[in-house]
């Protein structure tokens, strides 16, 4: 096995000289530019634009002028177009300039500025990722007590729809980035062998598209909300109050950082994987972040269409969607749902593959098939681009076209399938390590189980039609969703943690805080599926005294999942500020991110390394100790300060053409 080491104290950093211009920008600067900008914008379009202009346009395109203007005026404010400003006057940046933009020897501060270095922009992820789940779950737990018991009253109607509208979307920009930001950023290059990503620059724009839409997105409180949930159906949405143009800005600002976010990335694990790296070399949550973010590259835009055909029709009285004008509210719907399903599978891929990544590793056994993994991850992108109409069913639009769409929808079962027998088949037999990060794969695979087979029965027409809006529906959703997608992420935070941080995470907290939440989950969502079941319908602010009771365990059960995610963000803190001290790799893991020193040095490689065999070769009789014949190649300063055996002169590093499976 390699040896492991970490690094120790080092010596104060010496500021370098490059940056100019770029030292005095940060994130600061950027709210206070972004600040002035929306302010002017406000100010320009108030005094031109006529008014007021018919069905009262002038207060959304206002609005819409406003927020264009914050966001133009944070990325300006917070250096985001230095680099490009600079090509354009013939003063490119400088190497010194190029040290500093990748945040070498700035310290904490790093953070805080339009910095290129990837582990920066996946900590950067990860802190924002954790920020809109708390905001998101805070709204959850609203929702919730106003459901504990019928005539609560402590939010009227409007205000409820409000509420679900926000805690949707929060929740899905969440959970769309929970994975592919933080460890798609941080752990991929390291993992293919790369010392960045393919547009270090574009990385970091990605990121800070993504905290400018998040003041925009907040700003809906103050702007009367989305009382249309987030589906943002129209033509309800073309009548919704200034909020909604907070929603659509949000969406398409979003939609523009996932394109830069998934072009680079993909990139990336396509040209710059290491020296011998062939495709079936290739770690399997590379497999699983890529297809997400292409996924997200084909469905995403449509979704941003949608919502530029809706400003228009709020700021210029367009009627896209609206039928009187002439209109047509069935071209949203199928814009929405055409990024809508595969929307789940940009969520669920990553976090699933992360589990499949892990369980080699506490299982001592190679992948099960990896060929059959790399076939289910195909299979779902394939048809989750062939399932949209199943989600209108009821809608009316096109009624022969749902058997085909009801028999896509049950193919894409299979593929999905393929998935679990994978981590079944590694798990068989295999003498688990039973560390947290494994735990993650027990409550994905009770989770999705239910979530799966419920999904299965909700395709079906007949099904649908009988269930159709029902609190089953948002049991079957969340399931799939938080059961298995954000059990998925907790997983792999509790993976990557030391590596990242440079930390342990505490198991004894992280883990009663993980199934304290597990249980929470289970308590809520069954109960929900209960009251769906008995017909209580979504959205509904003060439904029937006869779903009291499913609906206050359902409440009991959301309260055990806030006290259980508290106890699993402490130890998430403290760990990060006071944990033991991580070695380079605690698992033992052979993917190359384990092999550098934690830690991870600025360029990660001093030099690349040169893959020779996969790195799921362990044991077959399930030893703890891997197989010497399967170690990965190195060369011999490969990595920087971690090293390994196994190390080879490049010259005898050469593929060996080993197949798999």
């Amino acid at each position: 096995m390699a040896t492991m080491t970490t690094q120790g104290p080092v010596a104060a950093p010496v500021p370098g000289t490059g940056g100019g211009l770029m030292r005095r920008l940060s994130v600061v600067t950027g709210v206070v530019v972004g600040v002035v900008l929306a302010f002017v914008g406000w100010l320009v379009s108030n005094a031109l634009l006529p008014s007021p202009q018919e069905g009262n346009h002038k207060t959304d395109a206002v609005t819409l002028i406003t927020l264009i203007c914050w966001a133009i005026g944070f990325l300006v404010g917070v250096g985001a177009f230095v680099g490009p400003f600079r090509w354009l006057l013939g003063r490119d940046l400088s190497h010194e300039d190029e040290e500093f933009l990748a945040g070498k020897d700035e310290g904490v501060w790093r953070y805080f500025r339009f910095t290129t270095d990837h582990k920066v922009v996946g900590m950067q992820y990860l802190v924002t990722t954790m920020a809109l789940f708390a905001v998101g779950g805070t709204l959850a737990m609203l929702i919730r007590t106003n459901l504990a018991r019928p005539n609560s009253e402590i939010v009227g109607p409007l205000a409820y729809n409000e509420l679900v509208g926000l805690h949707g979307i929060i929740m899905i920009i969440a959970t769309i980035i929970m994975v592919s930001g933080p460890f798609g950023n941080f752990i991929l290059p390291i993992m293919i062998g790369a010392r960045d990503m393919a547009f270090p620059r574009l990385n970091a724009l990605s990121y800070w598209l993504l905290f400018a839409a998040v003041p925009v997105l907040l700003s809906a409180f103050f702007l009367g909300g989305i009382p249309t949930g987030w589906s943002a159906y129209a033509p309800l949405s073309d009548q919704a109050p200034p909020g909604m143009d907070a929603f659509l800005v949000t969406i398409v600002i979003f939609g523009v950082s996932t394109a830069l976010a998934g072009a680079n990335i993909t990139t990336t694990a396509v040209r710059m994987r290491a020296r011998g790296m062939t495709w079936n070399r290739t770690p399997i949550f590379v497999f699983g972040v890529v297809t997400s973010v292409a996924l997200g590259l084909i469905a995403f835009p449509m979704f941003m269409v949608a919502m530029v055909g809706l400003a228009m029709d709020r700021s210029l009285g367009a009627n896209f969607y609206v039928a009187s004008g002439g209109g047509n509210p069935w071209l949203y719907s199928n814009l929405f749902w055409l990024m809508g399903h595969p929307e789940v599978y940009v969520i669920l891929l990553p976090a699933i593959i992360a589990l499949l990544e892990i369980t080699p590793v506490f299982t001592r056994k190679p992948l099960f098939s990896f060929n059959g993994a790399v076939l289910g991850i195909g299979g779902i992108v394939g048809l989750s681009l062939f399932v949209w109409a199943h989600h209108m069913y009821m809608a009316g639009w096109a009624p022969p076209l749902n058997a085909p769409f009801m028999v896509t929808t049950e193919l894409i079962s299979i593929p999905t399938g393929l998935l679990f027998l994978v981590l079944l088949g590694t798990l068989w037999r295999g003498p688990v390590w039973m560390r947290l990060p494994v735990m993650a794969v027990y409550a994905l695979l009770w989770n999705f189980t239910i979530g799966g087979i419920t999904g299965i029965y909700l395709s079906d027409v007949p099904v649908d039609q009988a269930m159709h809006g029902s609190m089953f529906v948002t049991a079957h959703f969340h399931y799939t969703l938080m059961g298995a997608g954000l059990t998925g992420a907790l997983g792999a935070l509790a993976y990557w943690f030391p590596k990242m941080t440079g930390r342990m995470l505490n198991e004894r907290w992280g883990g009663i805080g993980f199934w304290t939440a597990q249980l929470g989950f289970n308590v809520t969502f069954l109960g929900m599926f209960a009251v769906g079941l008995a017909g209580q319908p979504r959205r509904v602010s003060d439904p029937a005294a006869m779903f009291a009771t499913g609906n206050l365990v359902s409440t009991i059960g959301a309260y055990v999942i806030g006290i259980g995610m508290l106890i699993f963000l402490y130890a998430v803190l403290h760990s990060w500020r006071h944990g033991e001290l991580a070695p380079a790799n605690p698992w033992g893991a052979k993917t190359l991110e384990w092999q550098v020193p934690t830690p991870v040095p600025l360029e990660n490689f001093t030099v690349l390394p040169v893959v020779t065999s996969d790195f799921y070769g362990y044991s077959e009789n399930g030893s703890r100790e891997a197989h010497p014949a399967a170690e990965p190649a190195l060369t011999p300063a490969g990595v920087a300060g971690g090293g390994g055996s196994g190390a080879l002169p490049p010259e005898t590093a050469a593929p060996t053409g080993e197949g798999r499976d």
